[in-house]
């Protein structure tokens, strides 16, 4: 009898857990179309908690009006900011795509100044791995520059007519902002009271999952913002149309590791060579090297203040991976995958190293009474 009633038991628990399975993936279908939204107010809450503490503590410990008032700061200081800067950067952009449908880039002229400039082996190189035919070059980039001008347009077209579904997303973003900044920290203690692993490894995993949230955001984010800022300012001194986009274009390059912000700043200051504006494109390089790049090896330490023991080859495949799969969110997406992969491996050589320790203990003392016994039967 009590055979049968232990099976009922698990065949109820079985059929409870595929139900929960069920729903669950049901539930994630449906907030899907929220997905992103979802996930950057999850990571803007996590960011801003220490201001809602703040405005928690300047307000008596009344979390509704100390949320509001940390949205509020996000918004006006943040959220606006960067829509004002989104505008400003699609405007250059169209604007940079005309201007060179209009006057195209005269390719050839260019490409003999510095063909000239190369030494004679350098030459024969380019010479034979077949570069010198800029007239195919040239044809090619035209029709670049129509597909992106008509891509560009298109953008603009969808942005437009999705701008309900944009606002809606936008919306929904800063309603849940507001209850993770005020019951984040219970919703965490919940749902690691919920989830069905052991309490001390869902707490370690998810202390090391907001520490690679905040280096993230801190070491990639900010610094990449900063390089981003810099670059645009040596744009903007040397007189380079479009200075805005090209640093913009910047902080999301250096947001990619091994790449960095060079894939901008070093082509524009070699562009500027050669069209003959020698003082611009050495400043560019220079200041480039020497500030912009050297800016990442500053700030980083300070930021982050230790590594987070993520090797760059894998934040780069990960990087490019998630935004090949989600889009621009996918730059921080993918190396919080890659951090909590590498934490959760981590804990589970961490837990049976000490789950080897603790069976060594319990072994150490028998051996040695069993000895001591030997020992003095002996005697």
């Amino acid at each position: 009898m009590s055979h049968q009633l232990h099976r009922t038991d698990e065949l109820q628990h079985a059929s409870f857990l595929l139900v929960l399975a069920v729903v669950s993936l049901l539930m994630a279908v449906i907030v899907w179309p929220f997905a992103q939204p979802l996930l950057w107010a999850a990571l803007a809450a996590i960011m801003f908690q220490p201001l809602y503490r703040w405005m928690l503590r300047k307000m008596g410990g009344h979390r509704n009006p100390a949320a509001i008032s940390s949205l509020g700061v996000i918004f006006f200081a943040v959220l606006v900011p960067a829509l004002w800067l989104a505008t400003l950067v699609v405007q250059e952009a169209l604007v940079l795509v005309a201007t060179l449908q209009a006057q195209p880039l005269d390719l050839a002229t260019s490409f003999d100044r510095a063909y000239g400039m190369l030494p004679e082996v350098a030459q024969q190189a380019v010479d034979r791995s077949g570069w010198a035919d800029m007239a195919n070059v040239q044809t090619k980039l035209e029709g670049l520059l129509a597909e992106s001008a008509g891509m560009i347009a298109s953008q603009a077209v969808s942005i437009g007519s999705g701008a309900l579904g944009f606002l809606l997303a936008f919306s929904v973003g800063l309603y849940v902002m507001f209850f993770l900044l005020r019951d984040g920290e219970r919703i965490g203690r919940t749902v690691l009271r919920t989830i069905p692993v052991e309490r001390s490894i869902s707490e370690r995993l998810a202390q090391r999952f907001l520490g690679i949230v905040r280096a993230t955001i801190k070491g990639s984010g900010v610094v990449g913002l900063v390089q981003g800022v810099l670059a645009g300012i040596s744009f903007f001194i040397v007189g380079l149309e479009s200075a805005l986009l090209f640093g913009v274009l910047t902080t999301v390059f250096a947001l990619v590791p091994v790449i960095g912000a060079g894939a901008v700043y070093v082509p524009v200051g070699l562009w500027l060579l050669i069209a003959g504006e020698a003082w611009q494109g050495i400043f560019v390089l220079v200041f480039g090297f020497a500030v912009i790049s050297s800016s990442d090896n500053v700030l980083r330490p300070i930021l982050v203040g230790r590594d987070t023991g993520i090797p760059d080859w894998i934040i780069l495949v990960t990087t490019l991976g998630g935004i090949s799969f989600l889009g621009f969110s996918g730059i921080v997406l993918g190396p919080l995958v890659a951090g909590l992969f590498l934490a959760s491996w981590s804990i589970l050589q961490e837990q049976r190293d000490e789950d080897a320790r603790a069976t060594e203990d319990e072994i150490d003392p028998i051996t040695v009474d069993a000895s001591g016994r030997a020992a003095a039967s002996a005697e």
